[in-house]
């Protein structure tokens, strides 16, 4: 196979095999879509794209791998072995989240290192397309969302939360139970995180922001006998 032998190092027999369609530009294999040539006065050198990203022909001036939703390869089928890590089905990509049930989630991979990623709310992940799209447009099934759950318990409830102008929050924030500096942040509506107001305010959820303590009910004494942290201001020179 032309893979096995460019893993091997044998490309220069690919491209002796390759002839330039000119003598000069980035020419695709015509089996292998993540294998090229660089054609240089007419002689090719046989080159691999990284593992999970293909050659895209559009254009023999310039040397471009991508993603595979973004490239046409046509009857390029084949690709080269697969180099996975924990996480990461291939090196480079867009890919599925493992848990079956995290539709709303998927792995960013680059160079072998995987980051978890979510959808905006209301949009299941397509492996397809490489892209975040309606649920009904995305052939998945799943009956149990796996949500995000901070140490505290605390995840990110369902459904869009409405800001004071009456449009939907990008990024909702939530009132800690207990404590009224605390709250929780939902990054896309399903990621949470925890905040903290800073000294001398608390979270208002009418607002949707730290306040003065006297405008926020039931925390109007939760500085009370507590020294407040001085800002740290830069000396004058």
């Amino acid at each position: 196979m032309k893979t096995l032998l460019l893993l091997f190092g044998v490309s220069s027999i690919l491209a002796q095999e390759f002839n330039c369609p000119q003598k000069t530009g980035f020419f695709p294999d015509p089996y292998q879509c993540d294998l090229y040539y660089k054609c240089s006065k007419g002689e090719a050198e046989a080159k691999l794209c990284p593992d999970g990203l293909v050659f895209s022909d559009e254009n023999p001036n310039k040397e471009r791998c991508d993603i595979p939703s973004n490239v046409d390869c046509g009857d390029r089928k084949d690709l080269q072995d697969p180099k996975p890590t924990k996480g990461c089905p291939r090196q480079n990509g867009y890919f599925s989240h493992p848990d079956p049930q995290a539709c709303d989630k998927f792995y960013y991979c680059s160079d072998g290192v995987p980051n978890e990623l979510p959808c905006p709310p209301g949009l299941y992940f397509d492996e397809e397309t490489s892209n975040c799209d309606w649920k009904e447009s995305v052939n998945r099934r799943c009956d149990q969302i796996t949500k995000d759950v901070l140490d505290d318990g605390f995840s990110c409830p369902d459904g869009e939360v409405m800001g004071p102008n009456g449009r939907a929050l990008p990024h909702p924030t939530f009132p800690h139970p207990e404590d009224c500096q605390k709250f929780y942040i939902c990054r896309n509506g399903v990621q949470p995180q925890k905040g903290s107001c800073p000294s001398g305010k608390v979270y208002n959820e009418d607002t949707f922001m730290c306040d003065d303590p006297e405008k926020v009910p039931g925390c109007e004494n939760y500085y009370e006998g507590q020294p407040l942290e001085k800002s740290k201001l830069p000396k004058k020179a």
